[in-house]
């Protein structure tokens, strides 16, 4: 049977501040999140990884601390830190439940921006108080992330009851707590791939495609008019948008099909999807009438259809 969560809260309120923390996932996240607490005044007993890297980055971001199993991990501490990839998460928790390793009193939180509190249940099942504490940034594994927690925000998802406790340990580390409802998560989660994630892809692809075209560069090129639109994006939102498409210039949307059809084949699929989203997004925001979109989404259907010039 569940234990109350009155006595967890009970528990919580009645534990000294200092608390002995562990990281199950050594990785770009969990080190440096391990190594925030830690600054904290928390005391971080012991750590899990299972690759080098991981090996490497505790030894750096977590200097004394124990590599254990995950088990020993969870039994070291009064809060366990779940670092893990997002498809590991669900049978790591029910593992963990399996072995009795869980207790009542303990916190637990995961650092998975696509879970909320649904995937903790084995362990709130057993008196563990969850919470889903999203860090919204990119960890590369370089030094530079322990600074980039330093006011990152941090997608949070909790009972009622925990939203003090999950706002603490968020201001501990130095990040700034907003909450997202149980129901939202997943799509909380995809909106951040989408301009993250997705980003990056763009960035890289953009860069390639430069190289092709004799510049040896890109970032140059690319730094100031990616900072622009980027600047643009975030204040103006579709108001911000420019380029040929914003335009209705379909004769160069349909160069551009030819060229990269002739030239990076590979980035035709990805130019056709962006320059079919931004078109119905023009004109619902009404950067575009519909005798404007109407010819550019005709092109860009033809050209899914293997038709970069839209039979033009």
């Amino acid at each position: 049977m569940p234990a109350p969560r009155r006595t967890v809260r009970a528990q919580f309120a009645a534990a000294p501040a200092r608390l002995r923390v562990g990281i199950v996932g050594a990785g770009r996240v969990g080190a440096v999140l391990g190594a925030a607490l830690s600054a904290a005044g928390h005391d971080v007993v012991a750590a899990a990884g299972l690759s080098t890297a991981s090996a490497d980055r505790a030894a750096r971001l977590l200097p004394g601390v124990p590599l254990l199993p995950a088990d020993e991990v969870v039994a070291a501490a009064d809060l366990v830190v779940l670092a893990v990839p997002d498809d590991t998460l669900p049978g790591l928790v029910a593992g963990l439940a399996e072995t009795g390793v869980w207790r009542a009193g303990q916190l637990t939180f995961h650092t998975s921006g696509a879970h909320g509190l649904a995937v903790l249940e084995p362990a709130e099942q057993m008196g563990v108080l969850p919470l889903a504490l999203h860090p919204a940034m990119t960890f590369s594994g370089a030094p530079e992330d322990a600074d980039r927690l330093g006011g990152a925000p941090f997608g949070v998802t909790s009972r009622p009851e925990h939203r003090a406790v999950a706002e603490t340990l968020v201001l501990e580390m130095g990040g700034e707590p907003f909450f997202v409802d149980e129901a939202d998560r997943r799509l909380y989660h995809a909106a951040l791939v989408t301009g993250a994630n997705h980003l990056v892809t763009l960035v890289a692809e953009a860069a390639d495609l430069l190289r092709t075209a004799g510049i040896t560069d890109p970032a140059r090129v690319l730094a100031p008019l990616l900072t622009a639109a980027l600047d643009n994006g975030l204040r103006r939102g579709d108001r911000g948008l420019t380029g040929p498409v914003s335009r209705g210039d379909v004769g160069t949307v349909s160069d551009h099909l030819e060229t990269l059809t002739e030239r990076a084949p590979d980035s035709v699929a990805a130019y056709v999807a962006m320059a079919q989203r931004t078109t119905e997004r023009a004109l619902s925001a009404g950067r575009l009438k519909r005798h404007e979109g109407a010819p550019l989404l005709d092109l860009l259907t033809a050209a899914r259809h293997g038709d970069p010039a839209g039979s033009r």
